[in-house]
């Protein structure tokens, strides 16, 4: 059942969004060869605690970390450990934030130096992919018109939508309904109306679209072991426009390698 928010809890979560995405930033700035994905965990969950959130993650169902971290041909919900990142890697950082009782959820997907240009396009355009779905998340539209617009766009390059793992709703929950599938039809699914909020999120295989459950019962990769990309905004529908409540901005101004211009 969808929880519909009032202009006051929309409110918190953008507070709640705004400290997930400087925390973000700070994570942005540490990302280089050498440096392991435990240490980009620890600085994400002090800088969350230092400015009045809690991490969404850690201890969600036992998940034990406050990032999901996800390097290469794994797509989401990786753990971080003593794992040093490498020149050519592609790494998800995705992350959650608890503030006044409401959460916020976001990711984003780094290349470090020495990526392959073909792996940097598949981040461009799964990046792209996302906006384009955004702006099908309007009131009177269909779930399924943002699914549509996603998945025609990603495969006429060949690449694969994952379907086991899908976006979702926000609020006081961190995982609640309605379902945001990357693929679909158009006017199909749940209605959009004012006072939806939900997560949008892109996840992008260079490959096959069909993936794997590691043993660890979290870490999901690719079943080709070819790279995959992943991408997250939180939106709040309202009747006449639809505003995006998190921000990459703080990654944008802190990640030393600006990617999008060394794609060709």
């Amino acid at each position: 059942m969808v929880v519909y928010k009032s202009e006051e809890e929309i409110q918190i979560i953008r507070e709640s969004a705004q400290i997930l995405g400087r925390a973000h930033g700070e994570v942005a700035k540490r990302i280089k060869p050498g440096v392991t994905t435990q240490e980009l965990d620890r600085i994400a969950e002090e800088f969350i605690k230092d400015h009045g959130g809690i991490p969404s993650f850690k201890d969600y169902h036992g998940f034990p970390s406050s990032l999901c971290i996800s390097v290469n041909e794994v797509v989401v919900h990786g753990f971080p450990g003593k794992y040093e990142l490498r020149e050519g890697d592609v790494l998800s950082v995705d992350c959650g934030v608890q503030f006044k009782g409401f959460h916020s959820d976001s990711a984003y997907t780094y290349p470090l130096v020495g990526a392959k240009p073909e792996v940097l396009l598949l981040l461009e355009r799964t990046y792209e992919s996302l906006f384009i779905g955004i702006q099908q998340a309007k009131s009177g539209n269909r779930m399924g018109d943002v699914g549509f617009a996603i998945q025609t766009f990603v495969e006429k390059f060949g690449y694969g939508v994952v379907r086991e793992l899908v976006g979702h709703g926000v609020g006081r929950e961190l995982h609640e309904d309605p379902e945001v599938p990357n693929f679909g039809k158009r006017g199909k699914g749940v209605k959009l109306t004012a006072g939806m909020v939900f997560a949008i999120e892109p996840m992008i295989n260079m490959g096959t679209k069909n993936v794997i459950q590691e043993q660890d019962g979290w870490t999901i990769r690719t079943k080709d072991r070819k790279p995959s990309a992943h991408f997250e905004h939180m939106v709040a529908i309202y009747k006449d426009r639809t505003e995006i409540l998190t921000t990459h901005e703080y990654i944008e101004q802190n990640y030393s390698y600006q990617w999008r211009n060394r794609r060709q």
